[in-house]
C-alpha cells in the first residue's frame, strides 16, 4: 500500500504547512488575547500571564482537535494536501486527537527547557532554539520508515499525501434562445 493516499507527505510540504499553520494561529492568538484581556480587564501583559497562556493552551487545543475530528485537517493542511488518519487510514477520534495536540508540543518542549535551563532568556537565545528544535524534530522522521513524526508514531496517527485536485472543467457558453 503505498499509493498516493498511504504515502506520507514530504517534509519540505510539511514544513511549509507547518510555517502556514504557524501564519494563521498567529491571528488565533491575537484575537484569543485581545478577547482575553477584554473580559479580564487585563492592562499589563506580565498580569495574569499564567491565565493567558492556559487559554492559549486551550483555544489552541480546541481549534486542532475540532479540524482533525470533523475533516481531517487544518486550514493549511487543506491547502497543501496534507490529512491526518488513524494507522488503518480512518478518522482520527477525539480522544486520539487530543492525544496528538498534547505530544504535538515536543516540536518546542525540548528547545524552550534548553532556554530556560540555560539561563539565555532573550529572543535571539530562544529563536535560536526553536529554529534548531524544529529542524531536529522534523529530521527525526528519517527515522521512521513511514516517515512520520514521532507524535504521530505515539498516537497511531499518521499523515497521508493526498492527490492533486483535477482541474475543473471549462464552462461552456450556452447560446441565447
Amino acid at each position: 500500500m503505498t499509493g498516493p493516499a498511504t504515502r506520507a507527505p514530504g517534509l519540505g510540504r510539511r514544513l511549509a504547512c507547518f510555517v502556514y499553520e504557524g501564519v494563521l494561529l498567529f491571528g488565533v492568538v491575537m484575537i484569543t488575547g485581545l478577547v482575553y484581556a477584554g473580559i479580564t480587564q487585563q492592562r499589563n501583559a506580565l498580569v495574569g500571564k499564567t491565565g493567558l497562556q492556559v487559554t492559549l493552551f486551550i483555544v489552541l487545543g480546541l481549534y486542532f482537535v475540532g479540524f482533525w475530528t470533523r475533516v481531517g485537517q487544518t486550514l493549511p493542511m487543506q491547502i497543501w494536501r496534507i490529512r491526518l488518519v488513524t494507522r488503518d487510514g480512518g478518522p482520527v477520534p477525539p480522544a486520539r486527537a487530543c492525544a496528538r495536540y498534547l505530544l504535538s508540543w515536543l516540536w518546542f518542549l525540548p528547545a524552550l527547557a534548553a532556554v530556560h535551563f540555560s539561563g539565555l532568556e532573550n529572543a535571539a537565545a530562544t529563536f535560536a532554539a526553536m529554529a534548531v528544535g524544529v529542524v531536529v524534530y522534523a529530521a527525526l522522521t528519517r527515522l521512521h520508515p513511514e516517515r512520520q513524526y514521532l507524535h504521530d508514531v505515539a498516537c497511531g496517527t499518521r499523515l497521508v499525501d493526498l492527490p492533486p485536485r483535477a482541474p475543473e472543467p471549462a464552462a461552456t457558453a450556452q447560446p441565447d434562445a
